[in-house]
């Protein structure tokens, strides 16, 4: 029996994002999801929490039913 996937419209973090460079980040999701790649999504710490910022997905990879996404953070909103 095959591993469900899921599609996501924005990022859920959960604050488990790893920084590669100064606005590009990596996150490992559980199971395999799809994402839009390429177009401006919302960049969120939980699901049902505010918007973190606005990023763009640049890759997407699948291994070990695990979702392996490289994003560039955009925009960041104020905490403030």
């Amino acid at each position: 029996m095959g591993m469900p996937l899921e599609l996501n419209t924005m990022i859920v973090t959960k604050s488990r994002e790893k920084r590669l460079e100064e606005n590009l980040f990596y996150l490992e999701k559980k199971g395999y999801r799809l994402y839009p790649i390429d177009i401006p999504v919302d960049v969120r710490k939980e699901i049902d929490g505010d918007s973190h910022g606005t990023g763009i997905i640049k890759k997407v990879e699948w291994q070990n039913q695990a979702t392996f996404v490289t994003y560039q953070l955009l925009s960041l909103n104020s905490t403030n």
